[in-house]
């Protein structure tokens, strides 16, 4: 896996250190993964598809059980890892692109915020995000990933979180070249 560091220094913005990584998001041993979800909350492809492969068919039914509603756009749920390294999935849908004037990068920006406070809420210190919206949701990488990183830097800011860490995952070069540009 390649890896980009935040800045020169020591990576360190506010209490959490934040770095790009060009690999897959399912492999990654951290306390939560972010999972690109759809609102249904029942599996799909990209990022959604893989995570419910690699974390196994409890998954799907803890989201059946616990979600039922599903999940939101700009909103997060969490679940246990199940079969994954990570020990929680935090769930988040992001939004179609409309040309990016229909609320777009809000709702986008609601997706980081609202998965890391998830992630405060269930203890986690660790947590990995894919580039969400970017693929079967159409949102162009180019101006997702700003909306990322300045949304992670943010909430970082706050001194009222215990993370230590936050992985912006690219699983394709542009991406991961994206995330590395602006870290």
């Amino acid at each position: 896996m390649k890896q980009n560091w935040f800045n020169r220094s020591n990576g360190r913005r506010g209490k959490a250190t934040v770095r790009a990584v060009h690999g897959d998001i399912t492999t990654l041993d951290v306390d939560a993964i972010v999972n690109a979800a759809n609102s249904s909350m029942r599996g799909g492809g990209g990022v959604d598809g893989a995570i419910h492969a690699a974390a196994g068919p409890g998954l799907l039914q803890e989201e059946i059980n616990d979600h039922p509603d599903g999940c939101p756009t700009g909103e997060a749920r969490t679940t246990s890892g199940h079969n994954l390294p990570a020990r929680w999935i935090i769930h988040t849908v992001g939004p179609r692109w409309n040309g990016g004037h229909q609320g777009e990068p809000e709702l986008l920006a609601s997706c980081y915020r609202e998965s890391l406070q998830a992630a405060v809420v269930i203890g986690a210190r660790s947590v990995a995000f894919p580039a969400i919206s970017t693929k079967a949701f159409g949102y162009p990488p180019a101006e997702a990933a700003p909306v990322a990183v300045n949304s992670v830097r943010e909430f970082l800011e706050r001194d009222d979180h215990q993370i230590d860490e936050v992985i912006l995952v690219g699983f394709n070069g542009e991406s991961f070249g994206l995330y590395e540009d602006l870290l």
